[in-house]
């Protein structure tokens, strides 16, 4: 049973006791200062984030998926760095999953109560033939999650690898996982609301995550992004600013190759790099 008293995400923050009879210009100072903490937090685990970029960067290389889970706002990060890949590397969709404690509704509804059922992401795992090839990211603030335990121990049946992502060092997760990454980032400016410090710290690993092992699985040339997909006016300009960039040519050469290679910018670029 989780001591939840002991957990520093649930603790009482005294640089913030009297925030509710702050002015508007304090309150603002008062967060912000505690958001700089945030960064130096999660440097202390950049060892284990690494190890996680080349673990997800091998599965993604031999034919599995990411799998990201939690409840409420952990899920909804999960959710939101899944959906980001997509576009961003040109990845299908299955390649990278958000999988959501209550479902997909509870991206824009409170379905709280469903964190505390062992089984509300496992279920989803299984619809999904969730295997031993694949990889989980369990995202939890506290670490106390039930849906998170329960999407844990069915990955470990699976025989498959797993990753935690908490901001309690005694984090229930930190023994159950193959690499726990823990950024602690201690009390919130509002006592238990890990929306905030917890949540951007969350969000800043799962960048680093998602973008490291995209990196290591060859979707990105140099720092560009190579696989983009330029589904609108803005991300057409890009890719074409991004083929003259690379390979020097012109404009108008770059929007012909990249017609000629159905938008898929590497290939535009292999193209025209390959002539010279």
């Amino acid at each position: 049973m989780t001591e939840y008293s002991k957990l520093t995400t649930e603790s009482f923050n005294k640089n913030t006791e009297n925030i509710d009879k702050m002015t508007a210009i304090e309150i603002a100072r008062a967060i912000n200062e505690e958001d700089k903490k945030v960064a130096f937090a999660v440097e202390q685990s950049l060892t284990q984030i690494a190890e996680g970029i080349e673990t997800m960067a091998n599965c993604l290389n031999a034919g599995g998926h990411i799998y990201y889970c939690g409840a409420g706002t952990s899920g909804r990060l999960g959710v939101l760095d899944a959906s980001e890949c997509v576009p961003t590397y040109g990845v299908s969709e299955d390649t990278v999953v958000g999988l959501m404690a209550g479902g997909y509704e509870a991206l824009y509804a409170s379905r709280e109560f469903a964190e505390d059922d062992f089984d509300s992401i496992v279920s989803e795992m299984r619809k999904r033939n969730f295997s031993a090839r694949d990889i989980l990211v369990a995202i939890s603030a506290s670490g106390s999650a039930n849906c998170v335990k329960g999407a844990i121990r069915y990955a470990k049946e699976c025989g498959a690898y797993t990753i935690c992502v908490s901001c309690n060092p005694n984090s229930d997760l930190v023994p159950m996982v193959d690499i726990p990454i823990v950024a602690e980032v201690g009390p919130e400016v509002i006592n238990g609301s890990t929306r905030m410090k917890a949540g951007t710290a969350q969000k800043m690993i799962l960048n680093m995550l998602s973008t490291g092992a995209m990196i290591r699985h060859g979707r990105v040339r140099g720092n560009y992004m190579a696989y983009m997909v330029p589904s609108n006016i803005k991300l057409v300009d890009r890719a074409i600013r991004m083929i003259c960039q690379k390979t020097g040519c012109d404009p108008e050469r770059a929007v012909i190759e990249l017609e000629k290679a159905n938008n898929v910018i590497a290939d535009a670029m292999d193209a025209i790099e390959g002539v010279k």
